[in-house]
């Protein structure tokens, strides 16, 4: 046995300890979840989306203690009240989806035949979740695989080991089944020993590509269903015709909120020439008014990043740009809270950037974007494409028609017209290339989480 260890960034201590458990003490646990799956499955799915509604209702009558709980375990400002408004947004938009999804496609139904496609639970869902957005992130597979008639098994990150508690304890509230839906505690090598022992019919991972390749390895050869959203680059392109002021406002939030760890948070962002300058000073003037400190204090627009040694990723990247040739905008002095090596970080801004710099290339996950001039659609086109990820483009324009043209030559999963670094449960969540594979949200949500199964059935 060994111990999962979370350390709060706000000061370095540790929050919580938990045990873990091996394969051998899980296997009855799973064992329970397969058994208790089957008497799921078989309720209405009226039933089951109004239990998983409940225990929506009941994460959010724990917000109040919740918001703090994020800010130690992760730093977030409690000042953002937590994530239960996006939560609630996604889950009941899911859940109501959830008899349209569910429903068969009938092919023929006539006095000689009846013939259609069923989609029935996959069995055992393992959801493995990050730290970054531990409620948002994981109701994108947990809502949907239960409404389906799954059992689910939720693995949480270290870093916010609470929010499986939290979880449990809303669905316990909420009147589910015993063994539907249960948090466990296990090192990545026993998630891998299981995972090749078939253990779970589908696994959502949400985290780093080298998290991603883990989990395929260790899924190889028994032909679960893996789905993965993995890292991001996510650019932001201003067009001439832009309106500057909410273009200026919403990217530079959407790249420091969270302190810029965001799953499709903007880590680039090309401007147009004619605007450039514009641009630049605008979003110093909004970066050098945040207030870098501690996150239980309801003044604090930035708190720590959720460890040390995220922190010390980006402050490489932004020293080995700056060597390069780059020039940054933001003075730390105005951050005192950011005293060298520890999760604090200064927020920073870098201009005079190009691609031959890791702060352009690698995912940074902090606050710090880079911002360059673009003299074309076409060469903003081809600097947005080059990247190794796929997840979101955000795209500053009055011309919805330019927004439809320049989205169809991006390779990412989602394109933004003058909004970013939201999830709309209506569409499909998905990535490419390095990003990852497999749909969250949507009707295609319902699918990753669901098989289907065809019927042919001869009445004469």
């Amino acid at each position: 046995m060994s111990e999962l260890t979370c350390i709060s960034p706000i000061d370095g201590s540790v929050l919580v300890r938990r045990v873990t458990e091996d394969a051998a003490a899980l296997a009855p646990r799973l064992q329970a979840a397969r058994t208790a799956q089957k008497d799921w499955a078989a309720r209405p799915e009226a039933e089951r989306v109004a239990i998983v509604d409940r225990a929506i209702s009941a994460l959010e009558a724990m917000n109040d203690d919740i918001v703090p709980e994020l800010a130690r375990m992760m730093g977030r400002p409690v000042r953002y009240g937590g994530e239960i408004g996006g939560v609630k947004e996604r889950a009941f938009h899911m859940t109501a989806l959830a008899k349209e999804a569910l429903a068969p496609t009938v092919i023929e139904n006539s006095d000689a035949f009846r013939r259609f496609i069923a989609y029935e639970p996959l069995g055992l869902v393992l959801v493995i979740a990050p730290w970054n957005y531990p409620y948002l992130t994981a109701v994108n597979t947990i809502v949907p695989a239960l409404a389906a008639g799954n059992a689910v098994v939720l693995k949480h990150s270290t870093q916010t080991i609470l929010a499986g508690d939290r979880f449990a304890a809303a669905f316990r509230d909420a009147g589910l089944p015993d063994g539907l839906f249960q948090a466990i505690h296990v090192t990545h090598e026993t998630t891998a020993e299981l995972l090749g022992a078939r253990a779970f019919d589908f696994v959502n991972f949400t985290g780093s590509v080298g998290g991603g390749r883990a989990i395929e390895r260790a899924a190889a050869g028994t032909f679960t269903g893996v789905g993965l959203e993995l890292g991001g680059k996510d650019p932001g392109y201003v067009r001439e015709d832009a309106d500057l002021d909410a273009a200026v406002e919403t990217l530079i939030d959407g790249a420091m909120f969270n302190s810029g760890q965001c799953c499709c948070g903007i880590e680039r962002i090309y401007v147009a020439d004619a605007l450039f300058d514009a641009f630049v000073e605008k979003a110093v003037k909004i970066v050098e008014a945040y207030r870098l400190g501690d996150p239980l204090d309801p003044e604090t627009t930035l708190g720590p990043m959720a460890n040390i040694r995220f922190a010390r990723e980006v402050r490489a990247q932004v020293k080995e740009a700056i060597d390069a040739g780059a020039r940054a905008l933001i003075d730390p002095a105005l951050f005192p809270a950011d005293t060298g090596d520890t999760a604090y970080l200064a927020p920073q801004i870098l201009i005079d950037v190009d691609h031959s710099m890791r702060v352009m290339r690698d995912e940074s996950f902090g606050p710090v974007v880079g911002i360059m001039r673009v003299s074309s659609d076409e060469e903003a086109i081809a600097l947005m494409n080059d990247s190794p990820f796929g997840l979101t483009a955000s795209l500053w324009t009055r011309d919805a028609d330019a927004a439809e043209r320049i989205g169809r030559q991006i390779e990412t999963g989602t394109i933004y017209m003058n909004r970013c670094d939201y999830l709309d449960p209506a569409l499909c969540w998905t990535g490419c290339k390095d990003t990852g594979r497999g749909a969250a949200l949507s009707t295609l949500g319902y699918r990753s989480v669901t098989r289907p199964k065809s019927y042919h059935l001869k009445k004469a």
